[in-house]
């Protein structure tokens, strides 16, 4: 039987990033916890826009999914993306917000890989910035992982980081949706910037970094540590695929 006081939300635009590892990730969800799984965190958004970008061999399972579906008051969203959260939690109070990560280290079955006690640096995203739960499970896994944790200056509440995502306008639909994130908690972010911008201000945070590998758990945040240099994983990527 699904469990129904819980659901996952596959993201459009992780899946799109991140193929085989997002169909990893709802595997496990689905078959370790028996979650139904939707695409998106807006019903109707640029349904046919992203199954036309999936990769060939994807597509078919991308559009058996359920794109959007309205659940129960009380029922708890698990999350991969902070958009998708961010959106729910302005869009839908009715509906309670977990991270994947919490969701990981409430299996005590789950076999995490050892790096051996390999130093790693944690990027945390101004998309969640005040998620201090989300922030905490993600520092836990990394331990249990057995990774030694470096912080950055700006880190939890202080980053001021979503890669280069800040540096460029954002989707209409954001502020919209979720205007305490994306529009009076925006005040001048989500401007124009050219290519060479964003890869010199990308290089600049990056510029201190002192660990050979960087971790974040936000999609643009990988993204932006890569075009400054780095060698960034997403979590999801060291959880499921490892870090080769």
């Amino acid at each position: 039987m699904i469990t129904l006081d819980k659901f996952y939300v596959a993201s459009c635009v992780f899946t799109e990033e991140y193929p085989a590892l997002s169909r990893k990730v709802q595997a496990y969800v689905r078959e370790r916890f028996n979650l139904p799984i939707i695409r998106c965190c807006v019903d109707k958004y640029k349904v046919t826009e992203f199954e036309e970008r999936m990769p060939e061999d994807y597509c078919d399972e991308w559009r058996a999914i359920k794109h959007f579906e309205h659940f129960p008051s009380g029922s708890t969203m698990i999350s991969i993306c902070h958009n998708c959260s961010a959106i729910f939690e302005e869009r839908h109070p009715e509906i309670l917000r977990e991270s994947i990560w919490e969701l990981i280290l409430s299996d005590e079955s789950f076999d995490y890989p050892n790096h051996q006690g390999e130093a790693i640096t944690v990027q945390d995203c101004w998309r969640s910035k005040e998620n201090y739960t989300e922030q905490e499970a993600v520092r836990e896994i990394l331990r249990r992982m057995n990774f030694k944790i470096v912080e950055l200056e700006e880190n939890h509440e202080r980053t001021k980081f979503c890669g280069y995502s800040l540096y460029q306008p954002q989707p209409p639909r954001n502020p919209k949706l979720a205007p305490k994130r994306f529009l009076h908690g925006a005040q001048g972010l989500f401007q124009e910037h050219t290519p060479e911008q964003k890869k010199s201000l990308m290089e600049e945070h990056c510029a201190q970094i002192t660990t050979e590998k960087v971790v974040a758990y936000c999609h643009y945040c990988v993204r932006g540590l890569k075009l400054g240099g780095a060698k960034a994983f997403h979590l999801a990527e060291l959880l499921f695929e490892g870090a080769d």
